[in-house]
């Protein structure tokens, strides 16, 4: 099947000029002007005139919770209350809605934003849910709350008892080994069929924001194993591509069994600011006597990544904290007197977030080769001297996120949401990595944009996805933008020579003026999303 595309701009370092495309059973066959066009609108199967709309590769989200993010979507998000009042009290509507024996289960709250300051407990749950089992996860996933029903229907696990699980306390808030429990017992209670409906909206949603490939983070303190194959056929099923991963050491078996691209991501080296579980050198500034929790030492990291290297299998670690990067530096640099800096290299080892970094820790993952798989809408949502890291951190907030700095050492930057802690939104990412609060930080939109594209494929092993040039796959979202298309830097002396035409670099919405709505996602060549009126 062949499909022109005219009349539009297409975003291609091909032809920074191209105002129309071809594809052929799934590949770009050709690209160029409306004039060159016209020889191939005969034997096109489909031809649409753009009217000016603008033609990208799709985003590839690089850190998703798929069952999660739907079960935000498709129950009860608590994203943007802004008292704990309003919290309990769309907590009240939404069980008023379901039976007794309903299991809830919420995300989203941010007590920083509360005029209370503090976490629901499970009194409060207890009422307004009417005696409900109820989880509310935190909005980085990394502690929660729970409800006096839930705690019975866990206490298989003894979170509470004598010898009971580290993270327990009985004003209901968990985090640690008694979170990973209450979210063991969750999976179990909510069970396959309300997962695959979950996974499905989630998937849903990506394609509707121009996201065609995405990278599924799962990990035992997450969710069980059987929702990957679930994860896989739903996106198989719907045309996205899946590239899977399991967050736990020396499982190898799984990788063939499950089909997973490696024991990375969400394998945690620490936890995270909000829940203050991120691992610090120092005390967090609202708490002088903690420092946060460390997983892993730096052998363990090491022996993780030697032996997944040896195997040819991707490492990879959630590490946040400057403590927990610190074991992370340590721990490949372990690895690299071992099995050599070559080999870390082609084995393209990633990270999940690498916040708290320091530019030895960079140079350390330059020289090893490692991808560092990021979340702009962190520092857009908590950045800043007056955000929630300011409030944990102190002035050290000034250092995080430096994602100008990665890219200037040369390391692949690959960007995603971490849904459901931030909304899916490749636009809003890349508008995020642009206008960083600090303007050390800043990376251009292209660049960003790149990283939100051609960086998570290369992030997944996979070079030549992610650009829309001849013989490429069919990969790519249509968007509405009422935004100028324009070279946007965030320092004058790029933009002197990139917005001259004769540099030849292609243009993206200006997005400082509005974000572009998708109006159709295609995955090789297969529509996966389509507004009406395309």
């Amino acid at each position: 099947m062949r499909t022109l595309l005219t009349n539009g701009s297409v975003y291609s370092p091909a032809d920074p000029h191209a105002t129309a495309i071809a594809f052929d059973d799934g590949v770009v066959t050709w690209l160029g002007d409306d004039t060159g066009a016209s020889s191939y609108a005969d034997g096109a199967d489909e031809v649409i005139d753009l009217d000016g709309k603008l033609v990208t590769p799709a985003f590839v989200d690089a850190h998703v919770h798929t069952a999660g993010t739907g079960a935000v979507l498709t129950g009860l998000d608590l994203a943007g209350t802004t008292s704990l009042t309003e919290a309990l009290d769309r907590l009240a509507a939404f069980a008023g809605e379901l039976p007794e024996d309903a299991v809830i289960d919420g995300a989203g709250w941010d007590e920083t934003k509360w005029p209370e300051g503090r976490p629901p407990t499970a009194e409060e749950l207890d009422r307004a849910a009417g005696g409900r089992r109820v989880y509310l996860s935190r909005v980085d996933g990394h502690s929660g709350v729970i409800s006096s029903a839930l705690l019975s229907s866990a206490r298989g696990a003894d979170i509470e008892g004598t010898g009971g699980l580290d993270g327990y306390d009985a004003s209901g808030r968990v985090e640690r080994d008694a979170h990973h429990a209450v979210r063991d017992a969750l999976s179990e209670l909510v069970g396959p069929e309300q997962r695959r409906q979950e996974i499905r909206a989630a998937l849903q949603h990506m394609a509707s924001k121009g996201i065609g490939a995405f990278h599924e983070m799962a990990a035992p303190h997450i969710g069980p194993l059987w929702e990957l194959p679930i994860v896989r056929e739903v996106a198989e099923e719907l045309g996205l591509s899946a590239t899977l991963y399991w967050g736990e050491p020396g499982v190898f078996e799984h990788i063939g069994t499950y089909g997973l691209a490696g024991l990375a991501g969400d394998l945690n080296a620490d936890g995270a600011l909000g829940s203050r579980t991120a691992a610090l050198r120092t005390p967090y500034a609202d708490r002088a006597d903690h420092r946060g929790h460390a997983y892993l030492t730096a052998e363990q990291i090491a022996e993780h990544v030697i032996a997944c290297t040896e195997r040819n299998v991707q490492a990879g670690f959630h590490c946040i904290g400057d403590q927990a990067l610190d074991n992370i530096a340590r721990g490949f640099e372990l690895a690299a007197e071992k099995v050599g800096i070559q080999a870390l290299v082609a084995a393209r080892h990633r990270l999940e977030h690498v916040e708290m970094v320091d530019e030895a820790t960079i140079a350390v993952l330059a020289r090893c080769g490692v991808v560092a798989s990021v979340q702009p809408m962190f520092d857009g949502l908590w950045g800043g001297p007056d955000g929630m890291y300011a409030e944990r951190v102190g002035d050290r907030w000034q250092g995080m996120n430096p994602f100008g700095s990665l890219a200037r050492a040369g390391v692949v930057l690959a960007f995603g949401s971490d849904a459901p802690v931030t909304e899916l939104g490749g636009w809003e990412a890349v508008r995020a990595a642009a206008f960083h609060h600090e303007k050390p930080e800043r990376i251009t939109v292209r660049a960003a944009f790149q990283a939100h594209t051609r960086g998570g494929w290369r992030a997944a092993g996979i070079d030549d996805a992610g650009v829309l040039a001849p013989g490429s796959a069919a990969t790519y979202a249509i968007w509405q933008t009422d935004a100028a298309l324009v070279v946007q830097t965030p320092d004058e002396r790029v933009a002197a020579w990139s917005t001259d035409p004769r540099a030849g670099v292609p243009v993206l919405p200006d997005l400082s003026e509005a974000t572009p709505a998708c109006v159709r996602t295609v995955v090789g060549g297969r529509v996966i999303y389509e507004a009406e009126g395309l």
